[in-house]
């Protein structure tokens, strides 16, 4: 009988809110208000749901804060990005804690779905909505804390059907919190027996991901000096039945190449140095340079002259089939490109050019207004990209000719042109 209100409509807000409002009347607010407008228009540009979806929803969108006093079970699912220091950026968390605080009445439970470290619901949250709402933590009103597990782009485990993880303040409202998700989640929830534990488990699943990533890459470092491929190696290794298969790559988005940080935060507050996570993260955060040097000594060693030569770099936002631009590492590939003198042009299919040229200042081009080039990067492997394959990489090279690097590993090898050399992580 609780009425839901959800705050921040991105990504995994709007698949929280639309679940709610096929079974439920919702409240959905966002502070942009180009994207309630759209909204409204019956259209999700994040492509996480589709008309239909939207369709079936009884939300009621809106930008106006006030609205959420009609609620008594408010969901926040906004963005927590880390800094240029790869610190924890709360302001989108503080801000919408502000506003849920101004507007929310007694009896109220508030949820938080935000990637946080542990502690960081009850330190850093309730303090703001005490102050901003006037009333008590645990006596006017409780808070609970239930992981987002929403990945951009897959339509298959989708918020209905992975087991949701739930946790409260006290053991009355963790049973509010289980019954009103319980209520839409299909595959039913997981009690924590806290929210610090809720909050752990959601930021350890993204960081082991990131460390089996972590390895991959270094054994790609690895086998390229010793001129072995590296999907061959994963292709034998990963014929025994326990072998984990992850793959070399890219890591960006929102949560893998974000949440680490938010565990090594604070466990450098409490005394501890991560070394090993924090040694996966460089890792990472390192390939978009080593597939840049990469290409220009595949350049060098075929007498390509590099000041003045240009590179075409297929895709930009974090992963494929995605618009999301968020965190996206290929902008490292871009920049190290650049510090050669290198003449890179950038497209992608999905990826909104107004966004692009305000995260990164970079100026899409669509396909027909690429010029030939001498380096095709194939750095995120949008379908529209792959229904092509390889005669769309001939069309992009000077004369059908050059060097094709395949970031993901995606393309046939046997299938390619002779008049094109290939080097894939």
């Amino acid at each position: 009988m609780r009425k839901i209100g959800v705050v921040g409509l991105g990504y995994v807000g709007l698949p929280v809110a639309v679940a709610f409002g096929q079974r439920h009347r919702v409240v959905g607010f966002d502070i942009n208000r180009h994207r309630i407008e759209t909204l409204l228009a019956g259209i999700d540009y994040t492509g996480e749901t589709t008309a239909e979806e939207l369709q079936s929803a009884d939300i009621d969108y809106t930008y106006e804060p006030e609205r959420l006093a009609d609620c008594d079970f408010i969901i926040v699912a906004v963005p927590t990005p880390v800094d240029n220091a790869k610190q924890p950026d709360f302001t989108p968390l503080v801000k919408a804690s502000e506003t849920v605080g101004r507007h929310m009445r007694a009896g109220t439970i508030v949820v938080y779905e935000s990637t946080v470290y542990p502690g960081a619901t009850e330190e850093v949250c309730v303090p703001i909505l005490e102050a901003c709402s006037g009333l008590k933590a645990g006596v006017d009103f409780t808070v609970g804390y239930s992981p987002e597990r929403i990945n951009p782009g897959d339509h298959e485990h989708t918020f209905r059907n992975i087991v949701k993880v739930v946790s409260g303040q006290d053991e009355d409202t963790l049973s509010v919190v289980a019954d009103v998700y319980g209520s839409v989640v299909d595959a039913g929830v997981f009690r924590a027996a806290s929210i610090k534990v809720a909050e752990a488990a959601k930021v350890i699943e993204n960081t082991q991901r990131d460390l089996n990533i972590a390895l991959m890459n270094e054994l790609a470092l690895i086998f390229d000096r010793l001129e072995i491929d590296t999907a061959d190696v994963l292709a034998a290794a990963g014929t025994k039945w326990n072998f984990l298969k992850f793959t070399p790559g890219l890591v960006g988005g929102h949560c893998i190449g974000v949440d680490p940080y938010y565990l090594t935060h604070k466990a450098e507050k409490v005394g501890y140095h991560p070394q090993v996570i924090l040694a996966g993260r460089r890792i990472n955060d390192g390939m978009g340079a080593f597939i840049a040097t990469s290409l220009v000594k595949q350049m060098i060693l075929r007498g390509v002259p590099i000041q003045g030569s240009r590179v075409t770099v297929l895709g930009l936002t974090f992963k494929e089939n995605v618009p999301d631009l968020r965190n996206s590492r290929v902008i490292d590939i871009i920049n190290e490109l650049r510090e050669y003198g290198i003449d890179v042009q950038v497209t992608d299919a999905l990826a909104d050019f107004d966004e692009a040229r305000h995260e990164y200042g970079l100026d899409l081009l669509t396909l027909e207004e690429l010029q030939p080039a001498d380096a095709v990067v194939l750095a995120v492997p949008h379908r529209d990209y792959l229904d092509h394959g390889w005669s769309l990489l001939s069309r992009l090279l000077k004369d059908g000719a050059g060097i094709v690097t395949d970031v993901k590993s995606v393309l046939n090898p046997q299938e390619r042109p002779d008049e094109i050399a290939l080097w894939r992580l």
